[in-house]
């Protein structure tokens, strides 16, 4: 028996309507449904095939024609729009996404559209740093949502972007994700049984991956959950490293399998690495990718997106505002110039005399130096602890040379420290600076270091030397709770927070939003690696932000010759972000490592060299071709070119979202089943939730959740926009109006109802004189032939017409919309007696004909179909072979026992074959169709 979304089946003697089928372990089916007959009405339950003794569709020749004593047929009407809503679509268009509470550019569109052209919708989105890809992800969550396939969605975020990430996607587009941080999961524990899954807890969710990986037991909750969609961000996080697989990889990995969808964002999707990229690449499709040391980008075409501002540029000339960058140079202090001094000199007797796969620790002295006089204080603490661990003696005059050289820091107080009166300067002069004071809540200042003494020095002589309140600066570093963080990076976004400052660790260069109330930036260490420029610079110049950024780089100048050459290498550093961002796009081009920690060695080796800024530029450019062209190719990205065409429109009988809530509100306020207000000349209606409402959203996020108890529901764009950046000034910081769209579970709750409106198995008999010819009848149907997994592949309205009791034509529901003016043109509904049981006497014939009908739909589409499944097993199979070629290479030149090899050549060539023929049984399931389509009997219109 093949159920799928839209059925109305018996069970327990009990109407109900299938919302979702999912496939249960044991291969039987599970429906999720909601009561429709009077006992059951508005319930949620869920039946198992494999259990239920008894569950039958309704059988279409058994609909009960009834009246309808609406006004104007207004329950009639609401009925089919609440069913039309449900209907999803089956094809790669846009419908919803470019609707969402945002100003979409085309280019944002891309991602969704390039997703729907695939079999499965797996995508790592890897556009550069502030281009909106949090956006781009919710376009496409909302096209998959729509489609049925997104009721059960699990974020994985870096812990500062939780919050973040979750009030994005419900206040553009009313996602609902339950924040797991540590108070949410404590929450979670308390409310259920020990041993219960707490991800069945919730369809919802978003926590940091970072948590799941500290805690073993929820490795045995994900081996037994599954989702419709998962999402990773800073996917880059969960690449394998060398040979071994961090916790995160094996954890992303186990992920990456509980999903049919599977996206990544990330913008530094690749470390220059193949078998690195290749591990995010083979998460998203096993069977792609052969040899991890070596493919291109034919085998991975489709599954990423890339683009860089320089490629977007023409699309949001005002969404993007050029940098103001300024280098402010600041001469040393003579105390500084003696530990200048000092260092250069020093000389260690056993410390670096052996190199091992680390840098010099002299190197990492210099770049504690270049930090704060308290980084190096810290760093040679560090390492006196360490020696002194050694009991020989033979470290005794490198520690006294460390402790010599202790003494000279120390010396530098804050006023001998020129960075740091440099910084006030910056701050605070009115001709050359900022000219900054902290009475315009709208002009924070962002400031960042890479050392947690650096930071903590900062925070403590800013508040004194600027007069600042401890309340109005922030700190923002890794080994805050994951509570904490969000706190720092919600209020630093709030109009209403004290916090004017924020001195923040590199820990805030990934992901986050700084730029609501900010477009001032201070490196007050200048990173060893362009990554960390683009990461940092990217937290106030993105989408979105209306000022021109201004970035400041803060630069020591000495009269010590080696001091300056080091620091004149850094200035290359800023260079080159500068010109790359404008050029190239991506300045890890640069040294061509792409990833952090070999571009700082590679900066820390040329420092250690005595390079000059030139030989620097040639060391850093002696590098292989680009991985971006060879991982990508050389195709020009995406920009937006297919979006006019992808965009469709969905067929409704009203005019919007808001016509139909506020109509719908209307009819049921009669019912006394919804108490609210309408406010048409603003689009917008306030709801006061009921027992059922209050009851579906126990399991949404509790910041949702209206304060004075009614939901404020807005379908004006610019309202909620407004909205958002209003909630900013907000203690609560989330908006109080909320998007009115197809999306909003209140509109969804709105849909249950309304289909609630006709009992068991009925369907309204419309009359329609002006339109319709004496004698003619039109049976408007819905078809569905759901795949093997019971989603629906082919589903359509259409009209069985009728002329004097003989059949006329099938017509799609377009044509019948034409004809009738159904939606546009009001009809009177004079109530007069219709005689049912003649029309009824053409049912079987109608449903005979909507079987043909969608038959020759079937076909329509398997025929359209087969070219591509074909190719998609020619390809697997073409994969298949190269993959157990590439093993048979693997093992050619290996040392080991004969029986050894065969063994694990055995082991691995099963594993191959298990992928490939899961992919298989997969594509099978999902393009293949079932013959039997499932007709429902939605209304019947009728002349006189």
């Amino acid at each position: 028996m093949a159920v799928a979304p839209g059925a109305r089946i018996e069970v327990r003697d009990a109407e109900w309507l299938v919302k979702r089928v999912d496939r249960t372990s044991t291969g039987g089916q599970a429906l999720s449904v909601i009561g429709i007959s009077e006992l059951v009405r508005d319930k949620d339950a869920i039946f198992l095939t494999e259990i239920e003794n008894k569950i039958d569709i309704l059988d279409p020749r058994d609909t009960k024609l009834v009246t309808d004593d609406s006004s104007a047929y207004q329950a009639s009407l609401l009925y089919m729009e609440s069913l039309l809503r449900r209907k999803p679509p089956t094809d790669q268009n846009l419908y919803i996404g470019h609707k969402a509470a945002m100003d979409p550019v085309p280019y944002q569109l891309d991602p969704a559209i390039q997703a729907l052209q695939q079999p499965r919708q797996r995508i790592l989105i890897a556009d550069a740093v502030g281009l909106g890809k949090t956006l781009a992800a919710g376009i496409l969550l909302s096209e998959l949502i729509r489609r049925g396939k997104g009721k059960r969605i699990l974020v994985l975020a870096v812990k500062s972007m939780l919050t973040q990430f979750q009030k994005e996607m419900w206040s553009r587009f009313t996602i609902p994700l339950v924040r797991l941080d540590s108070v949410g999961i404590q929450r979670i524990r308390s409310r259920i049984p020990t041993n219960q899954n707490p991800f069945f807890y919730y369809d919802r969710s978003i926590i940091s991956i970072d948590t799941l990986k500290q805690d073993t037991e929820y490795r045995t909750y994900l081996e037994n959950a599954y989702w419709d969609i998962i999402v990773i961000d800073e996917a880059h996080n969960v690449a394998e490293r060398g040979n071994a697989s961090s916790q995160r990889a094996k954890l992303a990995n186990l992920l990456s399998e509980r999903s049919d969808t599977l996206i990544m964002l990330s913008a530094t999707p690749h470390d220059g690495k193949a078998r690195s990229f290749a591990s995010l690449m083979n998460m998203l499709d096993p069977t792609a990718i052969a040899n991890p040391e070596k493919y291109g980008p034919e085998d991975i075409k489709g599954l990423y997106i890339r683009r860089f501002k320089k490629d977007i540029q023409h699309q949001v000339e005002m969404a993007f505002k050029e940098r103001e960058i300024r280098v402010a140079h600041c001469d040393a202090s003579p105390l500084e110039e003696s530990a200048f001094d000092g260092f250069i000199k020093i000389q260690f007797s056993e410390l670096d005399q052996k190199r091992g796969p680390g840098q010099l620790f002299k190197i990492t002295l210099e770049k504690a130096l270049f930090s704060s006089p308290a980084a190096c204080l810290k760093t040679i603490a560090n390492r006196i602890n360490r020696l002194e661990k050694d009991e020989t003696s033979r470290f005794a005059k490198d520690i006294q040379t460390l402790r010599t050289f202790a003494d000279a820091i120390a010396a530098i107080d804050s006023d001998d420290f020129s960075k740091y009166q440099k910084l006030l300067d910056v701050i605070t002069d009115q001709k050359n600076g900022f000219g900054w004071t902290p009475n315009d809540s709208h002009d924070r200042i962002v400031i960042f270091t890479e050392r947690i003494e650096t930071l903590n020095f900062l925070k403590k002589n800013l508040i004194r030397d600027l007069n600042l309140k401890e309340k109005q600066v922030a700190i923002l570093y890794g080994g805050m709770s994951d509570i904490e963080q969000q706190q720092v990076v919600e209020d630093f976004g709030k109009d209403e927070s004290p916090i004017r400052l924020m001195v923040a660790s590199d820990v805030a260069s990934e992901g986050i939003n700084l730029h609501y109330l900010s477009h001032r930036m201070i490196h007050f260490d200048i990173p060893w690696s362009l990554m960390v420029f683009q990461q940092r610079n990217g937290r106030i110049d993105r989408y979105g932000q209306t000022e021109t950024p201004q970035i400041v780089y803060l630069v020591t100048r000495s009269e010590v010759e080696r001091i300056r050459g080091d620091m004149r290498i850094l200035e290359l550093l800023i260079q080159k972000d500068n010109e790359t961002v404008k050029n190239i796009g991506d300045p890890a081009e640069f040294m061509g490592v792409y990833d952090i920690d070999e571009e700082e060695k590679k900066t820390a080796d040329a420092i250690e060299q005595g390079l000059t800024p030139e030989e620097f530029q040639a060391f850093a450019a002696n590098h292989e071709e680009s991985p971006e062209s060879i991982l990508f190719g050389d195709d020009e990205p995406p920009t937006g070119q297919m979006t006019e065409i992808a965009k469709q429109d969905m067929p409704s009988l009203f005019k919007d979202d808001f016509d139909y809530v506020a109509s719908a509100i209307g009819y049921l306020r009669h019912f006394g089943r919804v108490q609210a207000d309408l406010y048409p000349d603003e689009k917008r209606i306030d709801i006061a939730p009921n027992d059922e409402l209050k009851s579906r959203f126990r399991f949404h996020p509790r910041e949702i959740w209206p304060d004075d108890g009614f939901f404020v529901l807005s379908a004006d764009k610019s309202t909620i926009q407004e909205e958002i950046k209003r909630s900013r000034k907000d203690e609560k910081a989330w908006p109080q109006i909320h998007y009115l769209w197809e999306l909003n579970p209140v509109v969804d709750w709105i849909n249950d109802k309304l289909q609630a409106a006709f009992r068991r198995h009925e369907a309204p008999v419309l009359e329609m004189p002006s339109v319709l010819q004496d004698g003619e009848t039109i049976f408007l149907m819905s078809g569905l032939i759901p795949n093997r997994k019971s989603h629906p592949l082919v589903h359509r309205w259409f009209g069985v017409c009728f002329q004097n009791g003989q059949p006329a034509m099938v017509k799609p529901f377009e044509m019948i919309l034409d004809k009738t003016g159904l939606g546009t043109t009001s009809f009177p509904n004079e109530k007069r007696v219709i005689d049912v049981d003649r029309i009824k006497a053409l049912m079987p014939e109608a449903i005979d004909k909507a079987r043909e009908w969608m038959q020759l739909r079937r076909l329509e589409f398997e025929s359209g179909i087969r070219g591509k499944l074909d190719d998609h097993m020619n390809a697997l199979d073409r994969l298949r072979k190269k993959q157990h070629q590439q093993l048979e290479l693997q093992f050619e030149e290996s040392r080991q026992h004969e029986k050894i090899i065969l063994s694990q050549k055995a082991q691995k060539g099963r594993r191959i074959d298990g992928i490939f023929n899961a992919y298989r049984q997969w594509i099978k399931d999902t393009m293949s169709t079932e013959d039997n389509p499932y007709i429902q009997v939605i209304a019947v219109f009728k002349g006189n």
